[in-house]
């Protein structure tokens, strides 16, 4: 059976590289990095050099990336460590963000009475940045900005220097998930105000397990794990250093190779999204994902013209034929939930049929794109 894979925004391919660096750190470098032995000092060694490595490409400084299990323990460090240590008694953010930036913020409003407020959104998902604005410059309580830079399942982009400038003028913090765009975006954190920011390895052709937390220096932040004084005090846990290497790794590969996988994902989009509307003119581009200066390149999210009926079906289908996609976010796989980012923003006319999200890598190709719209073709004409 054919195998096509679609899901990059759930989590991507790992490069041959990214393999064989790890392999090598798992087979000579087993130390742990806190030992003060040669065989410690030596992780520790590799460790920070992927410290140094990584906060190059953020163009910050290595004390500021603090290495976490991923995107979504970076976000509840931050989070949590803003009301809990900062005195942050307000928090803005949408109705659109990742989970691990929603349900966090639903937790600390329960347990410590903070005000949450949600900024406005327009027809397709883009944040209202003159409501911002005024959301900001109408409390008095000091104040965390959590908005997402790519969103995961519709793909719109923040103008995180717009937000990071009003956040400033106005004295509040600014949080950014930026798990879609590190290593796909150039991102200078030295010149766009902004104070923490969550990154996951797997997102850029690195190992699940590995992220890190960007944390402005002398933020005061603290840490949600206790029980030693890894990272600077603020991640306690012996790190996984094989995992870290690898990170460091497919970042590297993932900027030194981006304008051109840029255009080659460019390319393969826009040839999805034509032969979509051409086979199926009722179709509808979710969000802003079909316009390629405020969306990003990697994926596409779909509202296909079929019935009911046939909705059920449609995922069950694809995969039979080897297809692999989402239907919203993966991390609400096997709920019952439907997408609550597309209950914000698709159409009331559009929410009894199938979305589907298609996300793309270089590994991609013109040729899988054309099976997956002659399995459509066939599923939907039958």
């Amino acid at each position: 059976m054919k195998k096509v894979y679609f899901d990059s925004a759930a989590t991507t391919q790992l490069r041959s590289e990214v393999i064989r660096c790890m392999t090598e750190v798992l087979k000579t470098e087993y130390g742990n990095a806190s030992s003060t032995h040669s065989y410690g000092r030596s992780a520790k060694s590799l460790l920070e050099n992927a410290r140094k490595e990584i906060a190059g490409y953020l163009n910050v400084s290595a004390p500021e990336i603090i290495f976490t299990s991923g995107g979504t323990e970076a976000d509840n460090l931050i989070l949590q460590s803003c009301v809990n240590d900062l005195g942050v008694k307000r928090i803005i953010s949408s109705k659109i963000e990742h989970h691990a930036v929603l349900d966090t913020i639903l937790a600390l409003q329960g347990s410590h009475d903070i005000e949450v407020e949600y900024v406005a959104l327009d027809d397709c998902g883009f944040i209202d940045y003159e409501n911002l604005e005024k959301l900001l410059k109408s409390g008095e309580e000091k104040t965390l900005v959590s908005l997402m830079h790519v969103n995961n399942e519709i793909g719109n982009i923040l103008d995180i220097d717009r937000v990071g400038a009003l956040c400033k003028e106005n004295n509040a913090l600014f949080h950014s998930d930026t798990v879609q765009s590190v290593g796909h975006f150039d991102l200078d954190f030295s010149e766009t105000p902004i104070d923490f920011a969550a990154v996951a390895a797997h997102k850029f052709h690195g190992p699940k397990g590995a992220g890190f937390a960007f944390v402005r220096k002398n933020s005061g932040l603290q840490p949600l794990l206790k029980g030693g004084g890894q990272e600077r005090g603020l991640r306690a846990g012996t790190e996984a250093v094989y995992a870290i290497a690898g990170m460091a790794e497919a970042l590297k590969l993932s900027y030194q190779n981006l304008e051109k996988e840029r255009t080659y994902i460019i390319d393969l989009k826009n040839y999805f999204k034509k032969q979509l509307a051409s086979e199926f003119p009722k179709v509808h581009f979710n969000g802003g994902c079909s316009d390629d200066e405020r969306s990003t390149y990697t994926l596409l999210n779909v509202c296909l013209p079929v019935s009911k009926e046939q909705a059920l079906m449609l995922l069950f289908q694809l995969d039979l034929k080897g297809i692999a996609c989402s239907q919203g976010s993966a991390c609400q796989s096997g709920s019952d939930k439907g997408s609550h980012v597309l209950e914000e923003v698709l159409p009331e006319a559009y929410r009894g049929k199938p979305s589907i999200r298609f996300s793309f890598s270089s590994f991609n190709t013109k040729e899988e794109v054309d099976y997956v719209i002659d399995v459509l073709k066939e599923f939907i004409e039958k």
